[in-house]
Parts: structure tokens; C-alpha cells; sequence
């Protein structure tokens, strides 16, 4: 199907406060998030390629041994294998968009 409907997906809580809607395409996933202040994700690492684009709120992440406070308008590029980890200084949302698909959150 070509076209959805963020109002029909179901969100889901991925970390305490880290909600998202996912929809997948065949070679990728995208992650609508609503990340509520001062929730956190530790650091971890997967094999897909993520970029993560800020909408609004404010959201300190660490890639590798860098650390950025990213506000609406940033964006993180995130290579394969990569440890980072975040935590919402406000309340955050934003897109990732994962490569390939994310078949955990299939």
C-alpha cells in the first residue's frame, strides 16, 4: 500500500517515556517519536544506518565519544554499528529513519 495515515498506526513505547509510530517500507524503517522530558535511552548499537531529524524540543545525544544538544531543525547521522544513546532535555519529536528495515520494530 502507498499511502498511510499516522492517525491509524499504533503508537508504541520502545523506552519509558520513547514512544513511536513505525511504518516500513521495503528497504527501510521510519520512527515518528513523542519523547517525553528527562527520558533517557541507553547507549546500544544495531547494524542499520539512522538518521535522526528533530522536529521541536531539545534532545542531548552521544554518538561514538561525541556528545551534541540537538533542538528543531538538527540532524544526527548515525553509521552501522555505532553506540549512542540520548536523553530529552525537553520534550522531544522527532523522525529516524533506519536502513535497512528495522525488524525488531516490525
Amino acid at each position: 500500500m502507498p499511502f498511510e495515515n499516522l492517525n491509524n498506526i499504533k503508537e508504541r513505547e520502545i523506552f519509558p517515556g520513547y514512544k513511536a509510530k513505525f511504518i516500513h517500507s521495503e528497504n527501510m524503517t521510519f520512527a515518528y517519536w513523542t519523547i517525553e522530558e528527562g527520558s533517557s535511552f541507553p547507549e546500544h548499537f544495531h547494524l542499520h544506518e539512522q538518521v535522526l531529524s528533530m522536529l521541536e524540543g531539545t534532545l542531548e545525544i552521544k554518538v561514538g565519544r561525541e556528545t551534541k544538544i540537538l533542538k528543531k531543525g538538527d540532524i544526527a547521522i548515525i553509521p552501522p554499528n555505532m553506540p549512542h544513546s540520548g536523553r530529552a532535555i525537553k520534550k522531544v519529536n522527532a523522525i529516524d529513519v533506519f536502513y535497512p528495515v528495522r525488524q525488531d520494530y516490525v
